[in-house]
């Protein structure tokens, strides 16, 4: 009896994918990033993306349905690592919520200004209002509600009613993802000061008080590197 030979799902390669690298939807999703960065998303087609990757165009629609899906991973994972963070954040009760906070903004930021390409750069594009980047804003909605949450636990922000926590709230996540025009502006900067110095800022902006910053940031470093 002849046993039966399993292929490949698409198209064969163009060229072959060197020995030890990127399975073939890591490199879609590697090219396209460099690409809508450098390139710009809307001179960017699939057939480029295909081209850069050694693949054939049929074969990128075995992985991705277009390119706004592709745009939408790569979006998707800039928020979704900082929302895991965030979610333990809020969940570490004993740790004091300023110090909480500091960790949040320093993870977010350190996120957004790092990696070889600044896709926080592409959230103005006007395709990403569609309804095709819904899981992204959802994720990035949660994300900005954790902010919120952890600022109303501090001392500053549980004096602020509503409409002024709201406000902070959003100055908060706008600080935070200030370093994205940083990031673009300047792509040499150091971006492990960056993000401490962000999430500084943050907690000033917070209404915490200059004297209490030097603790409240080795507390939120430790609650960092306890985090992994």
């Amino acid at each position: 009896m002849t046993t039966p030979t399993h292929r490949k799902v698409g198209r064969p390669r163009i060229q072959e994918r060197p020995a030890g690298g990127l399975e073939p939807r890591e490199e879609i999703l590697a090219a396209a990033a460099e690409l809508f960065t450098v390139r710009g998303y809307t001179a960017t087609s699939t057939r480029t993306i295909a081209e850069r990757t050694g693949l054939r165009q049929a074969s990128l629609y075995h992985y991705f349905d277009g390119k706004e899906a592709i745009l939408a991973e790569l979006l998707e994972g800039t928020v979704r690592p900082s929302l895991e963070v965030a979610r333990r954040l809020v969940s570490e009760a004993e740790a004091a919520p300023e110090a909480r906070l500091w960790a949040l903004c320093h993870s977010d930021a350190a996120l957004l200004c790092g990696g070889p390409h600044n896709l926080g750069a592409l959230y103005l594009l006007p395709e990403v209002r569609t309804d095709h980047f819904a899981v992204f804003h959802r994720i990035r909605a949660e994300l900005k509600r954790c902010y919120a949450e952890l600022l109303a636990a501090t001392e500053p922000g549980a004096a602020l009613d509503a409409d002024g926590l709201a406000l902070r709230a959003d100055l908060l996540f706008g600080l935070t993802e200030s370093v994205i025009l940083i990031r673009r502006a300047d792509p040499d900067r150091d971006q492990r000061a960056l993000a401490a110095a962000t999430a500084d800022a943050a907690l000033r902006v917070a209404g915490v008080p200059q004297r209490s910053l030097a603790r409240l940031r080795r507390e939120g470093q430790r609650l960092l590197a306890a985090d992994g």
